[in-house]
């Protein structure tokens, strides 16, 4: 199968990658992943996206951009994308079903997945209680306690921005100093409504249906006790998924991509967006942004592909 524009991953950025790429005639393929809509669409609501008044689900949000690519041409694909040949044009792109999808372009907004505790619990009360984006999901926790587990300027950034909803926020943190910038520190510190629980890590969340408490191990003492709380925030970092381009594209020190303003990679032809470029902002409209981008991108890229073919061919004759 050949397509002018592939695109892997279908969170904001893929699918807004789709959506322009579809406008402009390219019939773009999408291949989905193992999470089709990305981790927007583990979100219940959605409400800090713009034109939404009452807000939106985080999935009907994912499907209403692929409905709208796919009403353009956009074509979906639910498979896995193993490795990618650039020796030659077009790439070759070989998934998991041992199939070679050829592309003239490929946008990678793979995104980046949340580092888990790892603890009993956390899978089971994912969403109903656990969450990794305070910004998504703080307003469901109003008037209620929140822990958030980290140190660093994450835990810290997102844990402020709870304050602003619960009436306790406890940080959990496997040290006794924090790893966050100063003025984050002093922030939290200063803060009436933030208490830190040091030297301690959460070994387990409680709860059947939703989060009712945390279980804490104080690393130092071994002593282990339970605390009431109805949110569950862990901010450990993140992880790009990037592992099948670690020979190919170039990454920085953590593991994302390193794309230029325009969504370049070091290789012509190849754009990315999104989380899988972001360890900032990793928010669904600044990744639907890098999305447009790209595809933009591409789409120049290919006309000027395609007038240097026709002056080749001109030559020729």
């Amino acid at each position: 199968m050949h397509t002018r524009v592939a695109i892997i991953g279908s969170g904001p950025a893929g699918l807004t990658a789709a959506l322009y790429a579809a406008r402009a005639s390219l019939a773009p393929l999408v291949i989905r992943g193992l999470q089709p809509g990305g981790l927007i669409a583990t979100t219940s609501e959605v409400e800090n996206y713009p034109g939404f008044v009452h807000g939106i689900g985080g999935f009907e949000l994912a499907d209403n951009i692929e409905q709208q690519a796919k009403r353009f041409g956009a074509e979906y694909r639910d498979t896995l994308i193993t490795s990618i040949d650039t020796s030659e044009r077009p790439f070759k792109l070989h998934t998991d079903d041992g199939d070679i999808i050829t592309a003239d372009t490929v946008i990678v907004s793979t995104g980046a997945s949340p580092k888990k505790l790892n603890v009993p619990g956390e899978d089971k009360l994912a969403n109903r209680g656990v969450s990794y984006c305070a910004t998504c999901d703080g307003f469901f926790f109003r008037d209620k306690r929140a822990v958030v587990v980290g140190g660093g300027n994450s835990a810290l950034d997102e844990g402020l921005f709870l304050t602003r909803f619960v009436t306790e926020l406890v940080i959990v943190h496997r040290r006794d100093s924090l790893r966050a910038d100063q003025v984050l520190q002093d922030r939290a510190m200063s803060n009436p409504k933030v208490r830190f629980v040091w030297d301690s890590a959460v070994e387990e969340i409680l709860g059947e249906t939703s989060v009712t408490g945390v279980k804490i191990r104080n690393l130092k003492t071994g002593a282990v006790t339970d605390l009431a709380t109805e949110g569950v925030f862990p901010y450990i970092g993140h992880t790009p998924n990037t592992k099948i381009f670690n020979e190919l594209l170039t990454l920085d020190e953590n593991g994302y991509i390193v794309a230029d303003a325009h969504q370049r990679t070091n290789i012509p032809g190849i754009f990315a967006a999104g989380d899988v470029v972001d360890h900032v902002y990793r928010q669904a409209i600044t990744a639907a942004g890098e999305g447009c981008k790209a595809a933009m991108e591409a789409v120049w890229y290919l006309a000027a592909q395609d007038y240097a073919d026709q002056l080749k061919a001109k030559t020729a004759n």
